[in-house]
């Protein structure tokens, strides 16, 4: 019997009278690629926010790699190995790609913030940067900030990486780019994934987990998912 990677059991999270996590229960294997789908409000940004520490929950257990990271705060959590991009870039935007990347691994490595000093000093996370920035497919290019965003996260050398809404705004043919890049991730990293567009959920998901009023709704593969009429009635629309 394996030991998932992250478990989560019956976690919930409250504002006020609002119960935006309900009793939320997932386990992700290691090297699993998860998609996590659901109608706006269902709960799916604030179920990252809380596994990442931007918010404390309000009951239940989060186990990463056999240990209770709940309530921990977000640095702690990257520590133990968890990452994550945004919708919204979170990125230095008046530095080279390289130099987030750079930044990234020696944060991971423990070094130096530096924005003044050259770039190249840094000799490892510098290796790392450029090893990161051809996995992602930014060695010949400066500013598509989405797959930046998704390097700067795997610079850390995560062993879970969670990526929000990664294809949000883009064209169909940058979203066909950003789901080669995803495909090709080495399956070390085991991905959970929040995402609107059906194609890429088809694309790179394992398993699906549908959340509704921050509840999971029902949980397959894709195939088995899509059958279900509760999803349809919900989230995909009636047939």
């Amino acid at each position: 019997m394996t030991t998932a990677l992250l478990s989560i059991e019956a976690l919930r999270r409250n504002f006020g009278a609002l119960s935006a996590l309900a009793g939320v229960s997932l386990a992700l294997e290691a090297r699993e690629r998860r998609a996590v789908i659901g109608p706006n409000g269902a709960g799916k940004t604030t179920l990252f926010n809380v596994i990442t520490g931007q918010l404390p929950p309000s009951g239940g257990r989060i186990l990463f790699d056999g240990h209770p990271i709940a309530g921990l705060p977000p640095d702690a959590v990257a520590r133990r190995g968890v990452s994550r991009s945004f919708q919204r870039t979170n990125l230095f935007p008046r530095l080279t790609v390289l130099e987030n990347l750079r930044l990234a691994a020696a944060a991971k490595a423990g070094g130096s913030y530096d924005l003044l000093g050259r770039v190249e000093r840094a000799t490892a996370p510098l290796a790392l940067a450029r090893e990161t920035a051809a996995a992602v497919g930014l060695t010949d290019r400066i500013g598509e900030q989405r797959q930046l965003e998704v390097g700067v996260a795997l610079a850390t050398r995560p062993k879970l990486l969670l990526l929000d809404e990664p294809t949000a705004g883009m064209s169909p043919e940058e979203t066909q780019r950003m789901t080669r890049m995803l495909e090709g991730l080495p399956r070390e990293v085991t991905l959970l994934i929040i995402e609107h567009d059906m194609d890429v959920v088809a694309s790179l998901a394992d398993r699906v987990t549908v959340l509704h009023y921050g509840e999971v709704l029902t949980e397959g593969t894709f195939d088995e998912v899509k059958r279900d009429p509760r999803v349809y009635e919900v989230y995909l629309g009636s047939e």
